[in-house]
């Protein structure tokens, strides 16, 4: 037995056998193909040899003998991909194979093709991720390392970049202490230090170790590429000033993140410069560039339009002949009975230079551009804005006043009299005639035909012509609407214009000093319908008969646009006005309108990242339940409100102030949950979209400790 205890170990012996001599076995274990095809495995033997010996088994002839071949058990995909090579003539069918040949008894194939399967160990995925470094250090480019491996370029990238987060992160992870998923979020940032420093911050709580938050903390002080801002600089001009861009490998990052925030403000203004100088030398007064103006920012000013461009006397010629030329054509053509495509084609030319001179470039009097300005912008898209055609009140052209026409008149009178010989100087002129002066015909009656009638009998008749004028207008709806609406117009259109007989005053507050509000969609409608009513209107001499020749829906359109400017619906503390703030709401509920329907949604910047976060908590919890209320009850107000923003996305939640005269918390268009009915909600549909802790059953102790499933997460 100590014999047998102390009997030395016998390798099995390689043999270079050539590769017409073996076969393969069917009795390899492995039947399902997994991993490296088998063409690439081939290309990678052709590339480096065969690094790998087979394992082999001679066959035996009726008498036990080997009979000159050998069975292949394990090794099945390179023998696959050895046999590829020889179909393709790129190895010799006699090549000698390095072979490992067991002749021993003690195990069968299957036991052999078993245990070279499963007694290898992977290759930890940190491992890998410095051998793609170690090959790019060598000078193998990402391209060259991808081909020769068998995967995407991008795949190459996504592990130099794992391979480059800090030192003391990557021996976390190899001692299972951060997950892949969390090392993927690392890599954004190619600050080791601020790394560092954010595994600091939240390694002691585990519900701030979700790689979305990581990501957050990462490039909270950066500018999305998709800011205004960061695309109307662009990423080129961004990083020609040193500016450093921040991608995410991992996940969608829409362009990145815009690293140095001060650098980017301060190229932003340095162009809004440039392109508010170039509209500055196109003829205008004024301009005014910032990245955003408050809503209302020109309210009190005039504006005036662009107009098409006059036509040259040639080209009237010309149009009066092409019109001609299609009018006829069109003519004898609908006299046809036939289609006739030759004139069809000639007809859509003459339309399309008809249309040309149609569709004339927009100019501006130049007169009109001498006491105008321009206000220069960036659009929510990044792109310049220019609203140009503002006129300042103190920019107004000045209008001689009454007194000044009465002056005058005296003045022209005076003169009449001292040419006629009489010495009239000194003489008080009222409505056209001298006073204060005895005449030497005084006592001579004054003829009754020209004497003023005295004031009190002018109010006298007056008021009996406005009640008559009323009583008639009260009988003519239509006219009715529109003299209203003449008053309306007049005050929303014409700031000095007062040429209504309506005692009507309507006022519009533009609430300029609330943040974004000209960002929001209701804003930018009502600017657009604004400025396109804007642009048809005539000189306020003319407004009566551009009324009359409107159409009803038009006018109606006109009307609803003025009166809805004077809505106001907001709560002052020092205007208390409960009785127009309960009119709103019934208006509301009239209109079937809600806060929720008009795009609603409670965000950071609107309202959450404004209020204490008792009331977050609250708003969550009346919006989605107890439950993903306690989810965000620990954290800090930034996160919070954050969190409770993309938590109530969907949800329909308003605050009160945006509730209307009964309504509940959340709001659905099938079923309203308030209260303790919201607290009950388990938002069964809604767990498939929140992060992984937010979910209930999602476990933190399990997540990647598989060898083959943090493999495929890395690929």
């Amino acid at each position: 037995m100590a014999k047998s205890a102390n009997q030395k170990i016998t390798l099995n012996q390689a043999e270079n056998i050539p590769f017409d001599k073996l076969d393969l076995s069917q009795k390899n274990v492995r039947q399902i193909v997994n991993g490296v095809t088998i063409p690439e495995l081939a290309d990678d033997i052709g590339y480096r040899g065969l690094i790998e010996s087979l394992n082999v088994r001679p066959k035996k002839d009726a008498d036990g003998e080997e009979a000159g071949r050998y069975e292949v058990p394990a090794g099945g995909r390179r023998f696959r991909a050895l046999e590829l090579l020889v179909r393709q003539k790129r190895m010799a069918k006699t090549q000698p194979v390095p072979c490992v040949v067991n002749r021993s008894d003690k195990t069968s194939m299957e036991d052999d093709s078993l245990a070279e399967n499963t007694h290898r160990e992977n290759l930890h995925p940190l491992d890998q991720y410095r051998a793609f470094k170690a090959l790019s250090d060598h000078g193998n480019d990402i391209e060259e390392i991808a081909a020769r491996y068998f995967v995407s370029p991008n795949t190459v990238r996504q592990r130099l970049k794992l391979a480059a987060v800090s030192p003391r992160l990557l021996d976390l992870y190899e001692q299972d202490e951060i997950k892949l998923d969390q090392l993927q979020a690392f890599a954004v940032s190619n600050d080791h230090a601020r790394q560092e420093h954010v595994w600091e911050r939240i390694s002691s709580n585990q519900h701030m170790q979700e790689p979305f938050y990581i990501r957050r903390l990462l490039t909270e002080t950066t500018v999305r590429a998709d800011d205004r801002r960061a695309v109307y600089v662009g990423a080129e001009a961004y990083e020609a000033a040193s500016g450093v861009i921040l991608r995410d490998l991992f996940e969608q990052d829409s362009g990145g993140w815009f690293q140095d925030a001060a650098l980017l403000e301060q190229l932003v203004f340095d162009k809004l410069k440039v392109d508010a100088e170039a509209v500055r030398t196109d003829g205008w007064k004024w301009v005014e560039a910032a990245i955003s103006f408050p809503y209302g920012h020109t309210s009190g000013m005039r504006r005036v339009y662009a107009e098409p461009a006059e036509m040259s006397t040639e080209e009237i010629a010309r149009y009066d002949a092409v019109k001609a030329e299609y009018d006829a054509l069109d003519a004898r053509y609908a006299k046809m009975e036939d289609a006739d495509q030759e004139i069809e084609d000639r007809l859509d030319q003459l339309g399309a230079e008809l249309d040309g001179f149609t569709d004339r470039p927009q100019v501006y009097d130049p007169a009109q551009k001498g006491i105008a300005g321009a206000f220069v912008t960036l659009g929510a898209n990044g792109q310049l804005q220019v609203e140009a055609g503002f006129v300042r009140p103190e920019d107004e052209p000045r209008v001689g006043t009454d007194d000044d026409d009465e002056e005058t008149e005296g003045e022209d009178l005076e003169t009449s009299n001292h040419d006629e010989g009489d010495d009239d100087r000194g003489r008080v002129i009222v409505n056209g005639r001298p006073v204060g002066q005895e005449s030497e015909t005084a006592e001579e009656p004054e003829d009754e035909g020209i004497k003023p009638l005295p004031e009190r009998l002018v109010f006298d008749l007056t008021a009996q012509k406005t009640l008559a004028l009323r009583n008639a207008l009260a009988g003519d709806v239509d006219i009715a609407f529109v003299t209203v609406l003449h008053a309306l117009v007049l005050q929303m259109f014409y700031r000095f214009a007062k040429d209504s007989c309506l005692e009507i005053t309507l006022t519009s507050n533009n609430f300029g000093q609330v943040q974004g509000l000209a960002d929001t969609p209701w804003a930018k409608e009502i600017a657009e319908r604004h400025e396109s009513w804007d642009r048809d209107m005539p000189d306020s001499d003319n407004l009566w008969a551009f009324l009359l020749g409107l159409d009803d829906a038009s006018r109606k359109a006109l009307f609803a646009h003025c009166a809805s400017l004077s809505l106001n619906a907001v709560v002052e503390p020092w205007n208390r006005r409960p009785g127009a703030l309960v009119h709103a709401d019934a208006l509301a509920a009239t209109l079937g309108f809600g806060m929720v329907e008009a795009g609603w949604s409670p965000t950071v910047d609107n309202y959450l990242g404004r209020i204490t976060k008792a009331r977050i908590v609250q708003a969550v919890r009346e919006g989605r339940g107890e439950d993903s209320a306690q989810l965000i009850d620990h954290m800090k107000k930034d996160l919070m409100a954050r969190e409770a923003a993309r938590l109530l996305e969907g949800s329909n939640w308003l605050p009160e102030p945006l509730r209307l005269d009964g309504d509940d918390a959340v709001v659905d268009a099938d079923e309203t949950v308030t209260g303790d009915a919201a607290d009950e909600t388990a938002i069964d549909g809604e767990a498939a979209e929140l992060p992984a802790y937010l979910s209930e059953d999602a476990g933190h102790d399990d997540v990647g400790d598989s060898a083959p499933e943090t493999m495929q997460a890395a690929e």
